[in-house]
């Protein structure tokens, strides 16, 4: 039989039950639309991570104080929540005079409940030099900055995220409002624009940044910093700098030959690694979750074509009576295997991209401060129509073979 006659043939068998093909397409419909949208939205949350990374600046260069091991992995004791109290005003100084290095900054963190008339929220609030701004990309929709004058003379001004802003003064104007962190009364001066998640994980839309000086000494009670902030010459490449960084701050924290860096040091490129390394792996661990519906879909089908052969063994008998082959049987069950496979493929792949459009303009009109972005990677349609078609093939041999297999006579008198 002529794989077109064996096709026409396949085809009419399908559509003589149409409730059945289409509850058998089920399966697959869902596992390939679910793939679909787990890949998507993996991907762009991958990117809305990456692009929140990016927006930190290539040429800086961050300093976070205790050691870390080799691993790619393996994170600082600081970012564990062990307090370590090593980078201290002399490493900035010190570091400042570095030629490769255009700009040094520094923070000092901490946690703290902000209020306002009946308004309070739980933040963290970020005692930073007056260059900080600068040297962080950290522009104000509203107000301003405040100085290195405010930051020498300890005077109490604070420049709060935009989302705070809204939390705290409802539609207020916020600047030149008193403010209150912790008992200690602040002026605000400036509102940040919107700058999503930054590194460490730290909301910078839900944030009080205070002068240093006010901020170690009256609501901290400290004299390090939770990190350094370094902008590279451009001049000079990232690793040389980091280099130089290196040297200053051995020298700094008189450590000897043998001993391990008290401090780590990591750049754009490597936050950029880590996260793409785990975003890459969570979007497939979304994928393979969805495959399993795949499975279940491809063991319906298997299931309804056992089925299916055996309420056509009297039609299997009656071709093969006539002189249809073991082959053309196989070709007939295995065609109809593959068409269901296939299409239900195609329709899945179509309720997938509706779908996930759909929530990107949900996203986009609700809630366009995440910045959410769309992502609609060609490999997941690749992987649904290559995993739909090897569903067919796989989950349709057997039945296939079943029914290739029936003796005519056996076939025909089967009742």
């Amino acid at each position: 039989m002529l794989i077109k006659d064996a096709f026409k043939t396949a085809t009419r068998a399908l559509t003589h039950g149409k409730m059945r093909s289409v509850l058998t397409m089920l399966g697959i419909v869902i596992g390939i639309a679910s793939v679909i949208i787990l890949m998507s939205i993996g991907a762009s949350a991958q990117a809305l991570i990456l692009n929140q990374v990016q927006g930190i600046g290539s040429n800086l260069v961050f300093v976070i104080p205790g050691g870390s091991t080799s691993s790619k992995f393996s994170s600082p004791a600081a970012a564990q929540g062990i307090v370590i109290k090593t980078l201290k005003q002399t490493d900035i100084d010190n570091l400042s005079r570095e030629p490769s290095i255009d700009a040094v900054t520094a923070e000092a963190r901490g946690q703290g409940k902000v209020v306002y008339g009946e308004n309070d929220v739980n933040v963290t609030f970020d005692g930073v030099p007056a260059n900080f701004f600068t040297v962080r990309n950290y522009a104000t929709t509203d107000g301003y900055p405040f100085s290195q004058s405010d930051v020498d003379s300890f005077n109490h001004v604070a420049v709060i995220g935009s989302s705070l802003a809204k939390t705290l003064f409802n539609n207020l104007e916020p600047v030149g409002k008193m403010i209150r962190l912790n008992n200690i009364s602040l002026r605000v001066v400036g509102v940040l624009e919107s700058k999503g998640t930054g590194p460490g994980g730290v909301d910078q839309d839900n944030i009080v940044m205070v002068p240093n000086t006010v901020a170690q000494s009256q609501l901290l009670g400290t004299d390090y910093f939770t990190d350094i902030v370094v902008s590279a010459n451009d001049a000079y490449t990232i690793d040389f700098v980091k280099q130089r960084i290196t040297s200053v701050l051995r020298q700094d924290h008189t450590l000897q030959t043998t001993d391990q860096d008290d401090f780590t040091i990591e750049t754009q490129a490597d936050i950029l690694s880590i996260l793409g390394t785990i975003t890459s792996t969570l979007t497939l661990f979304l994928a393979a979750i969805a495959s399993i519906s795949l499975i279940v879909g491809g063991i319906g089908i298997m299931n309804i074509m056992l089925v299916s052969v055996t309420e056509r063994t009297k039609e299997i008998g009656l071709r093969k009576a006539v002189g249809a082959t073991d082959r053309d049987i196989l070709e007939q069950f295995l065609i109809e295997s593959i068409i269901l496979t296939l299409v239900g493929g195609l329709i899945g792949i179509a309720i997938g991209a509706f779908v996930v459009t759909a929530l990107y303009l949900i996203i986009a009109t609700f809630f366009s401060s995440l910045g959410w972005v769309f992502e609609f990677p060609i490999s997941a349609v690749v992987l649904g129509l290559l995993v739909s078609a090897i569903a067919g093939v796989g989950f349709g041999v057997y039945p296939a073979r079943q029914a290739g297999k029936k003796n005519p006579i056996d076939a025909l008198r089967y009742e």
